[in-house]
C-alpha cells in the first residue's frame, strides 16, 4: 500500500513474503500483468481462521468477563475487555487509540494507528494490558492462529487461557513450541507498532500465541536471542522490515527494481506466479531447476540459464556446495529440463522391495483437523499368494465433521484390518509389504492417532505403530522415486504417475480440491452432507492407492528402459 506524500505502507505479512511479490504489490506498471485466478482452498482456509478467530474471541470474552482488569494495581475505572467493533480501518483505528487511552485491559479485533514514520500498518486479535497504571502501563499483542503451536514434549512457556498474561506464564511439561517464525514476526511487527504509539510497556518485549487447539497461551520473549547467529525475534524483524520498505517504495516510485523474480516455494500459491513464471521461462533462468539459495549461489559464479548449467561438467563442481541437491544431479536435471525429459533414471535398474502380498495406502485429512480416510488397496502379486483376503480397495472412514471421536473408530479399523493382513502373511510364510506416497502424512496421523486415541479400542499402543514404521514392510514409494530418478517438474505424484501410464478418472483431482469436497461432503457450511461428494473422494482416494501401485509396476516393468539414463544425457 503507498499513503500519501509516496510512502509505502506494510503490513507484517510483508516480512515474511517474497521481494519479488513485495515489489510487484507495489509497482504501477504491473497493475495489468497477469495473475492467478483466486485459489478456492486458499479462500477456504483464509475462511476458516476467520471462524477460529471468532471462536477463540468468544471464549476468551467469556473467560476474562467483561469487567476484568489487567492486574490488581489498575485504575478501579479502566475498561475491561473491549471489542473494537468491525467497520473501516480508520473507524477501528480510532476505537482503538480510545481503548488504549482509557487503558482497557483487553482490546479484541485492535486496529492499530500506521505507524506513518516506520511504514507500518497492522491488525491484531487481542491487546492485553501489562501490569502498570493507566497510562504508564503497556500492551502485548496476542495473535490467534489456525494452525497447531505446540507438540507434546515441555519447554513451551504457557499460561491459561482465563489468564492471558506472561506474568502467569510458567514453563510447561507437557508442551513444546512448535517452530512458526511467521507467528513471532508479526508479533513483532505489532510490538514495533506499539512502540510507535508510546504503548509498549517498558522490560523485555513478549508476545503471545493461541492456536488450533486453542487450549493455552503460548508465550514468546521477542527480545531473547532465539534465533541462528545469536539475534532476537526484534532484530531479524528490524532486518527483514526494513529490507521489504526498501523494495516497495523502489517499486512505487519507479526506481530500479530491487528484487527481480526467481522461483521458491511460495511461488506455488502466489498471485503474481503467471507473470514471474513468463518472465522465468522466456529466459531459461536456472531458478526453474534450482529454487532458493542454490540459485543464488550459481547464479554468484555466472551461471543464470537452465542452458549454461546443462552445459557445465558435472564431473567439476562450482567451488561452492549446493544445498538442496548434488552438482551433477543438477546439471543432469537441466539437462533434462533443457530436452523437453519430464523424468530421467539414475540407474540403469531400479530397486523396489515387492512382496506376495502387498497393500497400498492413502489418507486423507483435513488441515489440522484430522484424517478421515484411510483407504487401502489390497493387491496379491505372487502366484501362491492366498490368504483369504479379497484383493481389492476398500476404505474406513468417518463422516462426522471432523475433529470427531468417530475418527478413533475408523482408525482402528483401518489398523484392525491391516495388522490381520500382515498377521495372516506371517502365519502362511507369506512376504508382506505396504506403500504409500511419502510417508511423512501417514506417519503424522498414524502416530498422532495412537497418542490422541490411546485406549480407545482397537487403536494400538504408539509403539506398535512405530515398530511398523521402523519396519522394512513400510515402503515410501516418493523416497525410492527421489533416489533413483531425476524429476524436471516436480516428485508429486500427480506429477510422477502420469509418466508411468496412471490417470486420474477425476479431471479435477488434487488435495486442495479435496478439502472443498469434504466440506461439502460432511456438510461442514450448514448444508445438508452431501453423499455425491463422499463417493468422489472415495473414488479419488482409490485412484490414489492405484496410482502407487501402477508406479510401482511400472518402475519394475520393462517400459522404465524407455526413461533415459542421466549419464546418457
Amino acid at each position: 500500500m503507498v499513503v500519501g506524500g509516496g510512502r509505502v505502507s506494510l503490513d507484517a505479512a510483508a516480512v515474511v513474503r517474497c521481494r519479488r511479490r513485495v515489489h510487484l504489490d507495489h509497482d504501477p506498471a504491473a497493475v495489468s500483468a497477469p495473475r492467478a485466478a483466486p485459489d478456492p482452498a486458499l479462500e477456504q482456509r483464509r475462511a476458516d481462521a476467520v471462524a477460529h478467530r471468532e471462536d477463540v474471541g468468544r471464549r476468551l470474552a467469556g473467560l476474562v468477563g467483561p469487567g476484568a482488569v489487567a492486574d490488581p494495581g489498575a485504575d478501579a475505572g479502566s475498561p475491561g475487555w473491549v471489542q473494537v467493533p468491525a467497520g473501516p480501518v480508520a473507524r477501528r483505528q480510532a476505537a482503538t487509540r480510545a481503548a488504549v487511552e482509557a487503558g482497557a485491559a483487553y482490546i479484541w479485533n485492535a486496529a492499530l494507528p500506521a505507524d506513518v514514520e516506520g511504514g507500518r500498518r497492522g491488525e491484531v486479535e487481542l491487546l492485553v494490558r501489562a501490569p502498570g497504571r493507566a497510562g504508564r502501563a503497556g500492551y502485548r499483542p496476542l495473535i490467534v492462529v489456525r494452525h497447531r503451536v505446540t507438540d507434546p514434549g515441555s519447554g513451551a512457556i504457557t499460561s491459561p487461557l482465563a489468564r492471558p498474561h506472561a506474568e502467569h506464564a510458567r514453563p510447561d511439561g507437557h508442551r513444546r513450541v512448535r517452530s512458526h517464525p511467521r507467528d513471532q514476526l508479526r508479533l513483532a511487527h505489532i510490538t514495533r507498532m506499539l512502540a510507535a504509539m508510546a504503548a509498549a510497556p517498558a522490560g523485555p518485549a513478549y508476545g503471545a500465541v493461541i492456536g488450533m487447539d486453542a487450549d493455552v497461551v503460548v508465550w514468546h520473549e521477542l527480545s531473547a536471542p532465539s534465533w541462528p547467529g545469536g539475534h532476537s525475534t526484534l532484530t531479524e524483524y528490524d532486518v527483514r522490515f526494513a529490507d521489504r520498505v526498501a523494495v516497495a517504495s523502489a517499486a512505487a516510485s519507479g526506481a530500479p527494481a530491487l528484487a527481480g523474480p526467481s522461483r521458491i516455494t511460495e511461488c506455488r500459491r502466489c498471485p503474481w506466479w503467471p507473470t514471474c513464471e513468463a518472465e522465468l521461462t522466456t529466459r531459461g533462468d536456472v531458478s526453474l531447476v534450482l529454487r532458493g539459495e542454490d540459485a543464488t549461489t550459481v547464479r554468484a559464479h555466472g551461471v543464470t540459464t537452465v542452458a549454461q548449467l546443462a552445459a557445465l561438467d558435472p564431473a567439476r563442481p562450482l567451488p561452492v556446495p549446493l544445498h538442496g541437491m548434488p552438482f551433477a544431479d543438477a546439471v543432469a536435471l537441466a539437462r533434462a529440463l533443457h530436452r523437453g525429459l519430464p523424468v530421467v533414471r539414475r540407474v540403469a535398474e531400479v530397486p523396489v522391495p515387492r512382496a506376495d502380498v502387498e497393500v497400498d495406502v492413502d489418507m486423507e485429512s483435513f488441515g489440522e483437523s484430522g484424517a478421515y480416510l484411510w483407504g487401502a488397496l489390497l493387491s496379491v502379486p505372487g502366484p501362491r499368494a492366498d490368504i483369504g483376503e479379497p484383493a481389492g480397495y476398500r476404505a474406513f472412514a468417518t463422516w462426522e465433521p471432523l475433529p470427531t471421536d468417530d475418527e478413533a473408530r475408523s482408525f482402528a479399523e483401518f489398523w484392525g484390518w491391516l495388522s490381520g493382513v500382515r498377521a495372516r502373511c506371517a502365519r502362511a510364510g507369506l512376504s508382506f509389504a505396504a506403500y504409500c506416497y511419502n510417508e511423512q502424512a501417514e506417519n503424522r496421523w498414524m502416530l498422532a492417532s495412537a497418542d490422541r486415541f490411546a485406549g480407545t479400542p482397537g487403536v494400538p499402543p504408539r509403539g506398535e505403530v512405530a515398530e511398523f514404521i521402523g519396519s522394512g514392510q513400510w515402503v515410501d514409494m516418493f523416497a525410492l522415486v527421489s533416489q533413483w530418478f531425476l524429476c524436471a517438474h516436480g516428485k508429486g505424484l500427480k506429477r510422477i504417475a502420469p509418466v508411468a501410464g496412471f490417470a486420474w478418472a477425476d479431471p479435477e483431482a488434487s488435495g486442495e480440491n479435496s478439502m472443498r469436497w469434504y466440506r461439502d461432503a460432511v456438510g461442514m457450511d450448514g448444508a445438508p452432507p452431501d453423499p455425491a461428494q463422499r463417493d468422489r473422494l472415495l473414488r479419488y482416494n482409490a485412484d490414489d492407492t492405484s496410482a502407487t501401485k501402477v508406479l510401482r509396476e511400472w518402475m519394475c516393468s520393462p517400459a522404465l528402459a524407455g526413461i533415459p539414463l542421466a549419464r546418457d544425457l
